[in-house]
């Protein structure tokens, strides 16, 4: 007996479905659809599956590099050779809608679904960043937020055994009701243990391993591609729930099986659960999979292959293996107390066919559903938002600047966006492996390569305020910022993985946005050899009030050949000589001043020359291989000051500035512009970096030297002690 629901236009529509692409499921099927097909359909072909509004723009990033072992989407995660038979795994994701109506379990969950898609391709995770945004942070709600979702990382990654090495947080009115929870994993593989998603081998085995199905994150996807509204809290049933320790079983099984070359195709159930990862392992594969959901562990009593089909219960694996290695699998995941089920197998006729004992309850060609097949792609209609006709005529010399630049330092250092995240950071384990170079808020961090003396440095980066007001110059200097700080802990910048966030696409300003995003992202990967390994795109961004900034997120991946010769931010020697590699700044656009001083989101922001930066990038790498900087840091947010300043917190020494001003005050402490390192160095080593970096035509400025006086002195405008202006950096965010 059929119990399932009569399909109504009504419950099309809930679906996410549209009439146009009704219309194509009946092309597709030459039939009405089944209960259960329709919600595959509805999964698949939502935006956070499918990718159908983005995937046209994303197709125009550069993707090609000679380290690069894997195209972008191919795999779960970009995978980028460093030598010695060593790859590295990594990838960042969104968790943004889940994180807003249940933040502990959304960002979570957000954790343990990256981590799986490193695992799963024979990785093991070595770190783990995040990149947050939220509203006020003086709001008690979002401080509400801020702790459960730093919590929920936390807890997550400490229990699972991953250091959290860094990260960022950003707080804008956008941000309001709709934050942002992008999570990172970096992992390492050797070349021969790299496993593939693809399923092949007909008659080979479909098996299902990990936690018991039950009905928690069913039509996560789907709820992950509409607007969050007034209703959005009634939908915590679309969010998952995830148990760490449980993953960490899963982590040890799963590479015990891929390393003893026991699977043929493997991937994690994330969004859409078995729905998705049964459709791409057959479309990847131009095969079919023929599953009977009648044989899916269940946690909950009466579930319907709908339920099953559907449901995001966390923590779980589809395998393909050759059947005469059953038994040794089914050993290893018994071993590590997991089950390990025989669900289905692969078939030759490229449909996903769903069963329930025996009886059929959906069949569908798999190359219908998936990203890259003939799932609906579309382009949206483009227009250019009428906000910025204002913002980027407005000209910032016309405004009453104060004079009194201590004052304005200070607020700068307890501005939300530049004070210390210790308070979220050091509820971070980011020992666990002990394999960390550099604290939780250096410019990058460092994780060592066992066995050799290479380490990985990580950063993620994005100012969605810039790309609010450019998002083509915005999104260029995300990922010069990345490769910036990069290159100040000496490392040499190699790739990038991105999390597109944006608002609702059917609105033409917003497809600008992402259009003008994409396009500055890919100008600057490909100016600076950094290819783009895949990512993650989460639209629909937006609460009552409108749409988020559009935030390019910005996972970037270096490599420095010896930790030894890596570089943190702090001053280490007094009397070092402090420099400015590149040109003072010139622009205030979109600053950090102009919000906090005159309560101005305005200007244009920071233009980025892109040669100008790759020859910056290359120039501190040189300095930090030939062992000639004590120190570095970004100039970026906040300005000169708020710079040196920073290099100054947690030593003893202070700083003497004393330089020539070729702008107005003002712009040359506190402007933005890019392209800018302070670094300090030895007095004898100026004439030779003064010599290299003219061969790299970086331009470079005696500011003054490091003091042994813990006091910031500049020029006759400023005179404070290091200590008051590190408690206030220190103090201004409290959990």
């Amino acid at each position: 007996m059929n119990n399932d629901p009569v399909i109504t236009p009504q419950i099309i529509a809930e679906h996410g479905i549209n009439q146009e692409e009704y219309q194509y499921i009946l092309d597709i099927l030459g039939r009405e659809p089944t209960w259960l097909e329709l919600g595959i359909f509805s999964v698949m072909w939502s935006e956070h599956a499918s990718y159908k509004n983005s995937v046209k723009l994303l197709k125009t990033l550069p993707k090609e590099g000679e380290a690069m072992l894997a195209k972008a989407g191919e795999e779960n995660a970009g995978v980028v050779d460093i030598g010695d038979g060593i790859a590295v795994c990594f990838k960042i994701e969104s968790h943004n809608h889940p994180s807003a109506v249940e933040p502990y379990h959304g960002a979570a969950t957000g954790v343990g679904g990256i981590l799986r898609d490193i695992f799963t391709m024979g990785a093991r995770p070595v770190a783990a960043l995040n990149s947050l945004r939220f509203g006020n942070a003086e709001s008690p709600a979002v401080k509400h937020l801020i702790s459960e979702v730093v919590s929920g990382i936390a807890d997550y990654g400490n229990c699972f055994g991953v250091p959290t090495v860094g990260g960022e947080v950003y707080y804008e009115d956008s941000y309001e009701g709709n934050p942002l929870v992008n999570a990172m994993a970096v992992g390492l593989v050797e070349h021969g243990q790299i496993a593939k998603s693809a399923a092949s081998g007909i008659g080979n085995l479909v098996v299902y391993v990990g936690a018991k199905t039950g009905r928690d994150g069913i039509h996560g996807a789907t709820f992950a591609s509409v607007d969050l509204s007034e209703d959005s809290e009634e939908k915590r049933t679309a969010v998952q729930v995830g148990d760490p320790f449980y993953e960490k079983l899963l982590l040890e099984a799963t590479l015990e099986v891929i390393h003893a070359g026991l699977v043929v195709g493997i991937q994690d159930m994330g969004a859409a659960g078995l729905t998705c990862s049964s459709s791409e392992m057959s479309g990847k594969g131009g095969v079919g999979i023929d599953l009977d959901v009648a044989l899916v562990p269940q946690r909950e009593s009466g579930m319907t292959p709908y339920e099953i089909m559907l449901s995001e219960s966390q923590e779980r694996m589809l395998l393909i293996i050759e059947p005469h290695h059953l038994d040794e699998v089914s050993k290893i995941f018994t071993k590590w107390d997991l089950d390990a089920c025989v669900v289905g197998k692969v078939t030759a006729d490229g449909i996903l066919r769903v069963r329930n004992k025996g009886e059929v309850k959906a069949e569908i060609p798999s190359e219908y559903l998936i990203l890259g097949g003939k799932a609906p792609v579309y382009s949206r209609e483009s227009r250019k938002p009428e906000y910025l006709i204002e913002t980027m005529a407005f000209d910032p010399a016309g405004l009453d600047h104060p004079s009194d630049y201590s004052a304005v330092l200070k607020t700068l250092l307890s501005s939300p966006n530049i004070a210390s995240k210790e308070s979220i950071y050091r509820q971070y384990d980011h020992m666990v492996q002990i394999n960390s170079h550099l604290e939780p808020g250096s410019d990058a961090a460092l994780v060592s390569v066992k066995g050799t003396r290479k380490a990985l440095a990580l950063s993620t980066d994005c100012n969605g305020r810039y790309c609010y007001l450019d998002p083509y110059e915005g999104a260029k200097a995300a990922v010069a910022e990345a490769a910036r700080n990069i290159a100040c802990s000496g490392a040499k910048p190699l790739a990038i993985t991105n999390c597109l966030n944006f608002g609702n696409p059917y609105k033409p300003e917003v497809y600008w946005q992402m259009s003008e995003a994409v396009r500055g992202m890919g100008d600057a990967c490909r100016a600076f050899g950094t290819p783009v390994t895949g990512g993650n795109v989460s639209l629909y961004n937006e609460n009552p009030q409108g749409a988020i900034y559009p935030t390019p997120v910005i996972g970037m991946l270096g490599l420095i050949p010896d930790y030894r010769k890596s570089i943190s931010s702090s001053f280490k020697q007094a009397g070092d000589i402090i420099l400015l590699l590149g040109d003072h700044a010139s622009e205030l656009g979109g600053s950090e001043y102009l919000k906090q001083i005159h309560n101005l989101i305005a200007g244009v922001p920071p233009r980025i020359d892109l040669q100008r930066e790759k020859a910056l990038q290359e120039l501190m790498f040189e300095l930090a291989d030939k062992e000639l900087a004590h120190s570095a840091h970004d100039c970026s947010e906040g300005g000169l000051l708020v710079t040196i300043a920073e290099s100054c917190f947690n030593t003893q020494f202070g700083a003497k500035l004393s330089f020539e001003l070729p702008v107005d005050k003002i712009r040359a402490y506190f402007g933005e512009s890019a392209g800018r390192i302070v670094i300090s160095i030895s007095s004898d080593k100026l004439d030779t970096i003064n010599y290299i970096a003219k061969g790299y035509n970086v331009p470079v400025q005696q500011l003054g030297l490091v003091s042994p006086e813990a006091k910031l002195i500049v020029n006759d405008d400023l005179t404070e002690e290091t200590s008051t202006l590190q408690g206030l950096w220190s103090k201004a965010i409290k959990l």
